[in-house]
């Protein structure tokens, strides 16, 4: 019976690590789509949400499974339970990813290429957030998920300065109104992504060390 649930924790370690490279790659495809002004990977990313949500629902349905079968110790429990919370804001990013690729600009407009510098920083940030808090809850690394923590201020600063960029440029091309609208939201989404990375690395937090700091501010070390 104690191999079985040893078994079954594996596969939903398994299933987490491939849900978080689907949705690497999601991130990374929609922001060099936004960079090149190429809308032709929408079509690949909705494929890829797909594979994700089912992903989602295989292990939502392992981990009722173990809790309701298994009745697992308190550490093996809030292993299963930060698993099903880490579930559910990858899937958030998959689908943040997919709104990235509904706003990139019509190539026939002209945009600075520092723009598009700026945005591809974001998303590596947000990017590195995302693998890092997944590694640190497969290694339960309090340490790794505590420097998450920390990023997400990096990436806050990175998306004010977008944002203040953008409205300088919209006020002297209000033309380009249209098309820095949707950078803005890119930006958002990718800024969201870094916050779903963030909960992870809280998620990690309480299960290491049994402590609930969501709505507590991180003592800067």
């Amino acid at each position: 019976m104690q191999r079985h649930f040893e078994e079954e924790l594996e596969k939903l370690k398994e299933k987490l690590v491939l849900m978080g490279e689907l949705v690497e790659g999601m991130i990374a495809k929609a922001t060099l789509a936004v960079n090149q002004q190429d809308p032709s990977t929408k079509e690949s990313l909705y494929q890829q949400e797909e594979r994700v949500n089912l992903i989602q629902i295989e292990i939502d349905e392992l981990g009722i499974s173990l809790i309701a079968l298994q009745q697992p110790a308190a550490t093996d429990l809030r292993f299963i339970t930060s698993a099903m919370k880490i579930n559910n804001d990858l899937e958030r990013m998959a689908d943040q990813a997919v709104n990235i690729s509904q706003h990139i600009v019509q190539a026939t407009e002209i945009f600075p290429q520092e723009i598009f510098n700026m945005l591809d920083m974001i998303s590596q940030k947000a990017q590195a957030m995302v693998k890092d808090s997944l590694k640190a809850f497969l290694k339960k690394d309090l340490a790794l998920a505590q420097t998450v923590l920390k990023r997400d201020d990096e990436v806050d600063d990175l998306k004010d300065n977008i944002c203040l960029w953008l409205i300088s440029y919209m006020k002297e091309n209000p033309e380009k109104i249209a098309g820095s609208i949707d950078l803005l939201i890119v930006s958002r989404n990718l800024e969201r992504i870094a916050d779903h990375a963030t909960n992870i690395a809280e998620d990690v937090i309480y299960m290491v060390a049994g402590k609930d700091i969501r709505h507590h501010i991180l003592e800067k070390q």
